[in-house]
């Protein structure tokens, strides 16, 4: 009998399961087979459809190409989001997936606080996204080259050739974008993409799970393919938990003390992208007792209204949403959702994963599910067993789950607390009536005197760097007090050059980059002339790096 895992049951299709399927199927070369079993009488969630930057190195290191599964999935470009409403005097600000630059030793974010504070929006003079979001670019010029110099190595063809296993927390570089896409047509690319690569799809119902006499999970009872065994068993059965939660009893831990908001409403529009264009943005929106998303795809927007049910009632949170969206709402079916918030206080137990929201969630303020998906997916990986499931492998893997879905909570805590608005009983409540983590409390007092830096923010990897909690501080008016006095016996010359740089940077972009619909309607043009030309005839790019030697541009 072989030491090592050779049987794999994944629980549960969706994004988390074929995301999880098609990972294993490229990382485990040999001797795995990966089974994944789904219920054609499970209503999928399906709204999962903004991610972080980071998943773009998901499917780089499964040699997709953007060309090769952008369009199929409806997928869009993001390069940030767009709060709007969460401040007092209701001005809207970025957080972009853009890092700050230095000056002397310190970020330019120090330097606006001396210099522009008083008359200079902060992001849009320390970043140059907030400019080309307003004007809809694309991050991509035609010819494929990305639109941020800093950044372009990782667009090589010898990062994308040489991308091997890497967790997140390892990661490096920023991309300067992440996407959009149709979260049920992302499940569909991947699922034919796992089948490929020798991944075995079972659609049936799981009526029971049959335990070990140690309480490890022996097989599974299927309602027509009877008993299905195997040596690790991922749970992607979503806010059921179906075998983390009912079949082994591992507790789940709450954050609705923190974190208010326990339902969404989410509606699906279409949209007229040949007329309006397509935003590169996630657009956040607050509302009375909650907050609006709007993803961007190409050819509808999803929306969803994410609100506390202690403050609204159902049909009072479709009513306010449905007046925020206004008249391109009207015939369109609204679907409610009632969301587990917090996590498993363990997310590997015996021989089971949980992965994605079997796991674990917070609202998706920050676009963190897919994000959650793909760490905890890259963890296993990291901790792969052999049969013996050693206990001091899934105790570090236990560890890092927490630690990022505990450190993300934080950061979205910070979003209520620190923003000023308090005109209505949620808002009001998110300063008087949140548990705030002490650590936290600390740190907002300590932010007040001055802005984080990588010495007082969370230490432990939960995606967001020492800018992101910049940003939102900024944005929410939780300003320090004062500039850094060290900086008054600095010359501020090459602060102000830079300054410079970054508007005419961002306006020299603005006029030269395509817009994204543009670079979109493109691409997709350009896939579906590819199909009637041969390999030797497809139209390239005619810049030299051999990394947009491809296809078609994107």
């Amino acid at each position: 009998m072989s030491q090592y895992v050779q049987n794999v049951v994944i629980v549960g299709g969706g994004s988390a399961g074929w995301m999880t399927a098609a990972y294993l199927s490229k990382a485990l070369k040999k001797n795995v087979q990966i089974t994944l079993v789904e219920s054609s009488n499970i209503t999928k969630i399906g709204v999962g459809e903004a991610t972080f930057s980071s998943i773009k190195s998901f499917f780089d290191f499964l040699g997709l190409q953007e060309y090769e599964w952008m369009p199929k999935c409806n997928a869009t470009y993001k390069m940030g989001i767009k709060f709007v409403d969460w401040n007092s005097d209701r001005r809207h600000f970025y957080h972009p997936f853009e890092r700050f630059d230095f000056i002397d030793g310190f970020s330019i974010s120090e330097w606006w606080l001396k210099l522009k504070s008083a008359n200079e929006p902060f992001d849009y003079s320390c970043f140059m996204a907030p400019t080309l979001c307003d004007r809809q670019r694309s991050p991509r010029y035609l010819n494929g080259k990305i639109f941020d110099d800093r950044v372009e190595h990782l667009f090589s063809e010898k990062h994308f050739s040489e991308k091997n296993l890497i967790t997140l927390a390892d990661a490096e570089g920023q991309y300067p974008y992440a996407y959009h896409f149709d979260a049920n047509l992302i499940a569909r690319f991947l699922k034919d993409y796992s089948i490929q690569r020798g991944v075995k799809q079972i659609v049936d119902d799981v009526v029971d799970v049959n335990l070990t006499e140690d309480g490890s999970i022996d097989s599974l009872n299927t309602n027509e393919h009877g008993i299905l065994s195997g040596d690790l068993f991922i749970d992607c059965t979503g806010f059921r938990g179906l075998l983390i939660n009912k079949a082994l009893g591992e507790p789940f831990i709450s954050y609705s003390e923190s974190l208010l908001c326990d339902r969404a409403i989410a509606i699906q529009i279409p949209s007229d992208i040949q007329k309006n264009g397509i935003n590169p943005y996630t657009t956040a929106t607050a509302l009375s007792s909650g907050w609006v998303w709007n993803i961007p795809l190409y050819g509808r927007n999803g929306t969803g209204y994410v609100y506390s049910s202690a403050f609204i009632s159902a049909d009072e949170a479709e009513q306010e949403f449905r007046q925020h969206l206004g008249n391109v709402a009207d015939n369109c079916k609204a679907s409610h959702i009632q969301m587990r918030i917090g996590r498993n206080r363990n997310s590997w137990v015996k021989n089971c994963v949980a992965i994605g929201l079997s796991s674990g969630f917070v609202e998706p303020l920050e676009s963190t599910g897919i994000f959650f998906i793909q760490h905890g997916i890259e963890e296993l990986v990291n901790h792969f067993p052999g049969k013996s499931f050693n206990e001091e492998l899934i105790r570090n893997y236990n560890r890092a789950i927490a630690n990022c879905l505990d450190g993300v909570r934080d950061f979205l805590v910070l979003h209520y607390r620190a923003s000023d608005r308090a005109d209505t009983k949620f808002w009001q409540a998110t300063k008087q009536e949140i548990k705030v983590p002490t650590e936290l409390q600390e740190k907002l007092k300590l932010w007040r005197r001055r802005l984080p830096n990588k010495k007082n923010i969370n230490p432990y990897f939960h995606g967001f760097e020492t800018y992101s909690y910049s940003v939102m501080l900024l944005g929410l008016n939780h300003k320090p007090e004062g500039s850094l006095p060290l900086l008054e016996h600095l010359d501020d010359e090459k602060a102000l050059t830079k300054f410079k740089a970054i508007k005419e940077k961002a306006n020299y972009l603005s006029k030269n980059l395509p817009s994204q619909y543009e670079y979109l309607t493109y691409v997709i043009k350009s896939q579906e002339q590819s199909e009637y030309l041969s390999d030797n005839h497809f139209p390239t790019s005619s810049i030299s790096d051999s990394a947009y030697q491809i296809p078609v541009p994107i």
